[in-house]
Order: C-alpha cells, then structure tokens, then sequence
C-alpha cells in the first residue's frame, strides 16, 4: 500500500500526498510539483489571490471590475485562485482539511500548514539553528560507509534548504572532505590537488569517494585473508607440537610402566629382595671362605661350611648346648 500511494504520489497527473511525518520532504516535492504545472498557481499559494482589479485609463487608477464588466484575460487570471485551493485540497487527507476548511485563500491554507507542521517564525529559527550545529558538528566515523555518510549529510543540508537556509554547494564538498576519518586523508590531499573544489560538484565527490572505498575496502579483505592463512598455519604447527609433547609423554609412561614391570619380575625370582641380617652374614662369610680370607669351622662337626649355630647335628652334652646358646 505504501508503494502504491509512493507511486501514485510521483505520477504526474496528481500532486504528491500530503505527509505530516516527512513534512519538509512533502513540501519540496509540492512546490516543485505546482511550478512545473503553473507558476501561477505557486503565485496565489505565496502571495495571495488574483484581484478583480484593473487600472482606469481614464484615471489611471486600480478599479475592482465587476463580474459582468470582467475581460476574459481577468476571468482566467481569477479562475487561478480556486486552482490553487483545489491543487492543494487534493492533497490532504480529512484530518489536515478540518483544520483549513475555514481558510479562504489558498495563501491562507498554506500559511496554516506551515505554522501547524513546521512552526512559526521562532520554532523555525531555532530549528535553523539546531541544523547549522548539526551541519557544523557532522564528522563520519572509521568504519561508517561513504552512502551512510552521505544521507546523513543530505538529510541536513535538504532541511536546511527547505527551512530556506543554506550554504553553497562549494561549502558542501569542503565540509565532506573535512568531515572524513584521518585514514582520508591521502586521498582528501589527492582530491584537493587534482580537482578544481569551486567546481566540483558533491555527487561528483561522492563517486569518486565511493571507487577509493572499494578499493580500500578489497586491499583490507585480501590482508585480513593472509592474516586468517597464517592463524591457521600457526594453529596447525602448536597442534603437531601439542601430539608430538603427548605421545614423547605415552612412551615415557610406557616406559615407566616396563621398568616397573621388571623390577616386579625379579623380585618375584628373589631378586632385589632384602636379605635378612644373619643370611647376609652367612653369605658373606662364604664369600670370605671362598676367597681363603677364613679358616673357621664348626666347633661341633668340624664343618667348615657353617658355624656351630648353623650346624644341623644334635649336641653331645648340657656343657655344649650352653654354649651354643650363649653364641
């Protein structure tokens, strides 16, 4: 539906249809719209109705002429005024006529919609006001796109004009140029060198603006491409280092596990157990008998493999099993 009252709004049999939302925007396409059918209708809608009125040649004075006296030229001059209300009737919807239907003139009505929807003479120097802050303050941000950038600016400097306030379409390249981010600048010193500022226009700025951005915009995705290449790169090769750390880590614990393993092993053979004090004694003193270092014998068998207290013969008397206790 919106599409349909758009289209509807831009044929050219009609006027656009009132928009009390974007009531600057209606209001530019309105008086074009009026001016391209009949300037004199935009007359009577800004300056008044047609007069009955003609000049005496006798007197040279201005008469009001009446209707039966009227010349055809003056007739279709007059006819002019119900032209201008009626262009403008059309437009309206019926909660913007109930509050102009008391209005007899066309300039009337135009007043009224101009004092409801964009103030009187005060709110319309303070709106002027907010605009040229807005206008004066417009920077574009690192990341904002140049389109972006653009309807904001247009958006102000439009409101501007339609407020009948504006600045020269010199001043509007030289405040966008200076409203870019400092990674411009290079081409902003380009663009300054090699164009002639009084004659360029703003949307031949915009386009030339909008080529640099697409190459800046390729150049930054082929680096953030490389950048992602090597990340992975990276990644790939602290993965292999982290499996090669975890299986160096498996064979050490197998490793470890085999040793254990083995010392279990032997130990269940005899190996690596402790022996008792008096077998270590007995060990060693075979050794030592082996080696010629000892001469003793059994005092009971004359054995001299083992002492008296190893010996496996029983004693003769009480006198010897003393002793073999005391030993």
């Amino acid at each position: 539906m919106d599409s349909d009252k758009y289209l509807e709004g831009q044929s050219m049999q009609r006027p656009p249809l009132f928009e009390s939302d974007s009531f600057i925007y209606w209001k530019n396409r309105f008086e074009t719209y009026v001016k391209s059918k009949d300037l004199d209708l935009w007359h009577v809608i800004t300056n008044g109705d047609f007069q009955p009125i003609e000049q005496n040649p006798e007197t040279k004075l201005d008469e009001v002429i009446p209707f039966e006296k009227q010349s055809d030229d003056l007739k279709k001059k007059l006819v002019k005024n119900n032209e201008a209300k009626m262009v403008i009737y059309n437009v309206l919807p019926r909660k913007e006529y109930e509050r102009i239907f008391m209005c007899n003139t066309a300039k009337e009505i135009w007043k009224t919609l101009l004092i409801t929807h964009q103030g009187n003479s005060q709110v319309k120097d303070n709106k002027i006001d907010l605009l040229v802050q807005q206008y004066e303050q417009f920077v574009i941000s690192e990341d904002e796109s140049i389109d972006s950038a653009f309807a904001r600016f247009n958006t102000i400097i439009t409101s501007l004009k339609a407020l009948d306030e504006g600045y020269s379409s010199k001043n509007y390249v030289r405040k966008f140029l200076r409203a870019l981010h400092p990674k411009w600048r290079a081409k902003v010193t380009a663009i300054e060198e090699s164009k002639d500022l009084t004659s360029l226009s703003l949307d031949e700025l915009i386009g030339n603006l909008k080529v640099h951005e697409m190459i800046i915009k390729k150049d930054s995705e082929i680096v953030k491409a490389k950048v992602e290449r090597k990340s992975l790169a990276l990644k790939a090769k602290k993965e292999s280092s982290d499996e090669e750390c975890s299986t160096s880590g498996s064979e050490d614990e197998e490793y470890a596990m085999a040793v254990r393993d083995f010392k279990k092993f032997f130990k269940r053979r005899g190996r690596f157990v402790r022996q008792p004090r008096n077998n270590k004694k007995t060990f060693q003193r075979s050794r030592d008998d082996k080696n010629g270092k000892s001469d003793r014998k059994c005092f009971r068998c004359g054995d001299p493999n083992h002492l008296i207290g190893e010996c496996p013969k029983p004693p003769k008397d009480k006198n010897q099993i003393a002793f073999v206790e005391g030993s």
